[in-house]
């Protein structure tokens, strides 16, 4: 092969090298029976109408893509952001092995994670064996304070009981009595990943306080409980820590993965690192009250923090862009009685400016989007105030509350007249609406690159470029240290939007003595 050892190359060009090519070749006509090309491209251009879109947007029994992972990813983030917690999958290996790789992918960090390994005698007569086991050498292996339990799809469907699973090995001294070992019922086949995170919390905060509640009431601890829900930008965490700080408001972040997704590289190894305390958690009823950052994905932790803790939880949209971060900081300080500071009063006024600066290449430009309800909710309010127009919003596992809501908030905007929102939708329906209702851009996970693929293959003219805001993000690197929260976080999309606007004119405006009309350099 045309591999060397001083000079190693990746598969691109490796693949191209003509002895590669010739056995791709070989390979294809020998072994792939594929149809012929002709075939392949009037099937492909068939799926770009909107005859296709049709038939598409009609299919009930099969989910394509469905932009959204699966509970128990969600319960294992939860579980990261607890100090020495280690999250504990009551399920088979290679789940906990996708769980850990997804994240390893995206946070390009080791993500420790185990299961109790359940394979066929386990699915026919149930995994409390595993339990034991898993318990037991999870405890002595790895040395963490708290175990946080979840399932996934073979425990539910045979029915396994967490607790009295838990309990029995309590009972047989597997674990001690006292050790702490909260767990949430997870299933994969319903909800998606932020259902997993919001399960897992409230599982969280259940075992730490549900049965603790004497002596506590609402703002004993003069502090404001932020719970971020599943939330993949480390510096969405960190914007609430320095906001906080910049404030001088007292307050606990429940659930901060920041320091063990983001250790350092100094020779010592963390399998723990950070995080929210266990006195924390216990101390969390005490609190003036409970912010829900990403509301549309936090039901259960809310009724919990409403119903247990007695909290008013405040009516609040997730703190992206300028209008909902000036909301967002209004209730922070009528709730905790501290000013605004002037540096923060600094910071919106820059990113006013940003927006003025770069209004006019923004506005007029059209932008598709798809993630997470809260995300897509903030994302299109974003856009509206930037002066771009939405042409589709879609989230897979929104209900219809939240598309009334995200409606309301586009038929508010003049920008907003001409948008759809899609519920219940997958990629390969946003993949149609990217050739029937061509925006200038789409704004998404790294997923969105093969939608982008097969625009470009109908003709540069279709090409729906890709702007990568969400999760997960593979296929570039440290984005997740950024924010999407506050005015920094506003900072950060605009400046990622505009750039992105800026590149493809200069893609489209290369051509030396044909579209290079005005040899432009400032922008």
């Amino acid at each position: 092969m045309s591999q060397q050892v001083d000079n190693i190359q990746p598969s691109y060009p490796l693949f191209r090298t003509d002895e590669y090519k010739d056995n791709l070749a070989n390979k294809r006509a020998l072994y792939e029976e594929r149809h012929p090309q002709e075939q392949i491209d009037d099937v492909f251009q068939w799926t770009t109408t909107q005859e296709y879109q049709e038939l598409n947007f009609s299919r009930e029994a099969i989910t394509i893509n469905p932009a959204k992972a699966c509970q128990p990813l969600g319960a294992v983030l939860c579980a990261l952001g607890f100090e020495k917690t280690m999250p504990y999958v009551h399920g088979s290996q290679g789940c906990v092995a996708y769980f850990r790789t997804y994240f390893n992918r995206h946070f390009k960090e080791p993500v420790s994670c185990v299961s109790d390994s359940m394979t066929e005698d386990a699915a026919v007569f149930g995994g409390q064996k595993n339990m034991f086991a898993g318990l037991e050498n999870a405890k002595a292996l790895y040395k963490p304070d708290i175990i946080a339990v979840s399932t996934t799809c073979m425990a539910e469907v045979i029915g396994d009981d967490l607790n009295a699973f838990i309990n029995n090995a309590k009972k047989e001294g597997h674990v001690d009595q006292d050790f702490p070992v909260p767990f949430a019922h997870t299933p994969s086949f319903v909800g998606s990943h932020t259902t997993g995170w919001d399960n897992m919390f409230e599982g969280m905060a259940r075992y730490f306080t549900l049965n603790h509640m004497e002596g506590k009431a609402p703002g004993q601890n003069g502090k404001i409980n932020f719970v971020p829900g599943f939330e993949t930008y480390l510096g969405n965490y960190r914007i609430i820590h320095r906001m906080m700080k910049e404030m001088g408001v007292g307050y606990t972040l429940l659930s901060d993965p920041t320091e063990v997704l983001d250790t350092p590289a100094d020779g010592t190894f963390r399998m723990y690192s950070g995080g929210t305390t266990m006195d924390e958690i216990k101390d969390a009823p005490n609190a003036i009250t409970t912010v829900l950052l990403q509301p549309w994905q936090l039901e259960k932790t809310k009724k919990f923090a409403e119903s247990t803790w007695k909290h008013e939880v405040p009516k609040l949209n997730i703190p992206m862009g300028l209008e909902w971060t000036d909301e967002f900081l209004m209730k922070i300080s009528e709730l905790s009685g501290k000013a605004i500071p002037e540096s923060l009063e600094k910071e919106r006024g820059r990113y006013v400016d940003m927006i003025t600066d770069s209004h006019a290449w923004l506005h007029g430009k059209k932008f598709a989007l798809y993630g997470d309800a809260d995300f897509a909710l903030g994302m299109t309010k974003m856009l509206l105030e930037f002066g771009a127009e939405v042409s589709d919003v879609l989230v897979n596992h929104a209900n219809k509350r939240w598309k009334k809501a995200c409606e309301a908030i586009l038929a508010e905007s003049p920008y907003g007249q001409n948008a759809t929102v899609h519920i219940g939708r997958d990629l390969w329906h946003f993949r149609s609406l990217m050739f029937t209702n061509k925006p200038d851009f789409m704004i998404g996970n790294s997923y969105g690159k093969f939608i982008q693929r097969d625009t470009f293959y109908k003709g540069e003219e279709f090409e729906v470029p890709l702007i990568r805001i969400g999760f997960p993000i593979f296929d570039r690197h440290h984005l997740h240290r950024m924010t999407t929260l506050g005015y920094e976080g506003g900072m950060y999309v605009l400046t990622t939007l505009v750039n992105a606007v800026l590149e493809q004119l200069d893609k489209e405006t290369k051509g030396m003595g044909t579209t290079d009309y005005n040899y432009d350099l400032i922008r």
